[in-house]
């Protein structure tokens, strides 16, 4: 199934969440989609929904989504606990599972802590779960960023007091040569 370049709007993600939700499945927004969810309002167009799920889950989110017409899209960073779901508009969902123990710690899947998986937001007016802010922009280092994260990390920072990452200073250098 080939992506095509079909943006996933607030109303796409608000049908997929409710789908989740009939189907007693608990979800985290992640991703462009949080940093929206989290600032309350879409800064930017999106092509994909990513979700952190538990991963007992995962089979039955695969199967509610094929339901509608989606199959897995091969990916060289897809494995078990990561992959993506498209249809053949173009909508992709980014799939993250993970298991934690009694305690809280991750002992499966995507290395989610705990605490990342406290966020909650708005997409459209509708209250979501989703990544926390400063869990969203540690996320967001260790790669080469560009100016899509540069923009929602910057917007996260500025919203929830938080430190900028050095990975996004040559972008915060751009912004100040353009307004000279």
């Amino acid at each position: 199934m080939d992506k095509q370049n079909t943006e996933m709007t607030a109303q796409d993600v608000l049908e997929f969440i409710q789908l989740m939700s009939q189907n007693n499945i608990e979800m985290w927004v992640d991703g462009g989609w949080a940093v929206d969810a989290l600032l309350g309002s879409q800064t930017r167009p999106h092509d994909d929904l990513d979700i952190a799920v538990r991963h007992r889950n995962a089979g039955r989110i695969q199967a509610l989504l094929a339901a509608r017409g989606y199959a897995e899209i091969e990916r060289d960073d897809s494995w078990l606990c990561n992959f993506v779901m498209g249809d053949s508009l173009g909508h992709c969902i980014d799939i993250h599972s993970f298991e934690f123990d009694d305690e809280g710690n991750c002992i499966f899947g995507v290395r989610y802590p705990a605490d990342a998986l406290k966020g909650s937001g708005t997409i459209d007016g509708k209250p979501v779960q989703c990544i926390t802010a400063d869990w969203l922009v540690q996320f967001h280092t260790g790669y080469t960023v560009d100016e899509n994260d540069y923009r929602d990390i910057k917007a996260l920072c500025d919203q929830f007091g938080l430190e900028l990452p050095k990975e996004y200073e040559s972008f915060q250098k751009s912004d100040k040569e353009t307004k000279k």
